[in-house]
């Protein structure tokens, strides 16, 4: 698993003594190879807080489609302020995206691809509006079989 810290926040709470200071780190791991989880850590330094990201990352692994390196096809999505248009690459583009977008498409193995946040750029909700239209794409594959059609006719027509 290939883990990437996206964010590290430092978050202050005033006490009698003065001020408080704790961390909360937002962490992508995947394999590489479709599968992709998010996670929020908080504590009181910045290791321990990655590391409980890394653990929450590991319990919310989902498994998103690929072909030929690059996502199926265009989706949008959306997540409070946060609003991500991600479309397929030709092979040799790249990933052409955003900090936060970069960490989760680098750690999910997608290779070429093109990406845009249109809203917030709060790294939690790009990160889980990334994450909703992942989640919303179809695999080619299962839709051929539906349609009783060839991968080809899926693409072509």
């Amino acid at each position: 698993m290939k883990e990437k810290v996206v964010a590290i926040n430092r978050v202050a709470k005033v006490v009698k003594g003065g001020r408080r200071f704790s961390f909360s780190a937002i962490v992508v791991v995947g394999d590489g190879n479709g599968t992709v989880g998010y996670g929020l850590g908080k504590a009181n330094e910045v290791t321990d807080a990655i590391a409980k990201g890394i653990d929450d990352a590991k319990k919310n692994l989902v498994r998103v489609p690929l072909y030929k390196h690059t996502v199926p096809h265009v989706m949008e999505g959306k997540y409070s302020g946060g609003f991500v248009l991600v479309q397929p690459a030709a092979a040799g583009t790249g990933v052409i995206a955003g900090g936060a977008m970069r960490a989760v498409f680098e750690s999910a193995g997608i290779k070429d691809v093109l990406a845009k946040s249109k809203g917030s750029s709060n790294p939690h909700n790009v990160v889980k509006a990334t994450f909703d239209a992942l989640l919303k794409m179809r695999d080619p594959m299962q839709i051929a079989q539906a349609r009783g059609i060839t991968l080809a006719q899926v693409f072509n027509g």
